[in-house]
């Protein structure tokens, strides 16, 4: 029987497409193929007996057309805080391995560049998510105001986080360069929410 485990806390994500991206409506995207960036912060989480408290996990994403339509290449970015069984569950759950929404997304994946532990410093302030992943990205999102307060996404069939109203925002930068890849964007799209993931 596969270990339980559940994690839950904020994510954020921002890519090329302008805002709002229309890959989430299960559209082509605004540029012909999509770059994202994700970054999530594990409030409270647990693999088994083990705590994931406190950790940070960000992933990086090439689609290189309709995200439906074509493989995507992804690689992993773990936090260097996590103990080595930290590291194995965060591995095993953010991958797709061990099931539950991961598992989900995990399906459009055609090739993993990498998996690796670096620093991760994620920030949310008011409006405002960032993200630092060692040399490798960095990332800040602010979100939209609408008429009445945050423009927010519901029920969109492409999401992250699965159940949580997305927050339309808009980058103020993505920078990342790894495994070839070189992306210097701004003002393009961001969303932003809460996250709860299971296997249960």
């Amino acid at each position: 029987m596969s270990e339980s485990w559940t994690v839950k806390g904020t994510y954020f994500e921002t890519c090329n497409c302008a805002t709002a991206c229309p890959c989430v409506f299960l559209s082509p995207p605004t540029e012909g193929e999509c770059t994202v960036f994700i970054a999530w912060h594990v409030d409270e989480g647990r693999f088994g007996e083990v705590s994931l408290n406190g950790l940070n996990v960000a992933l990086a994403v090439h689609s290189p057309g309709h995200m439906l339509e074509v493989k995507w290449k992804a690689a992993l970015y773990l936090d260097q805080r996590a103990s080595e069984e930290q590291r194995e569950a965060l591995t095993k759950i953010f991958s797709g391995q061990a099931g539950g929404h991961p598992g989900r997304i995990a399906q459009h994946i055609g090739q993993v560049l990498g998996i690796q532990s670096v620093p991760i410093e994620y920030q949310a302030d008011g409006k405002r998510r960032s993200v630092r992943v060692g040399n490798v990205a960095d990332a800040t999102i602010e979100a939209i105001t609408g008429q009445a307060g945050d423009v927010t996404i519901s029920g969109h069939p492409l999401a992250i986080a699965p159940g949580f109203p997305a927050v339309a925002a808009r980058s103020e930068k993505l920078s990342y360069q790894d495994h070839g890849y070189g992306w210097e964007i701004s003002q393009k799209n961001g969303f932003y929410s809460s996250f709860q993931y299971a296997n249960g």
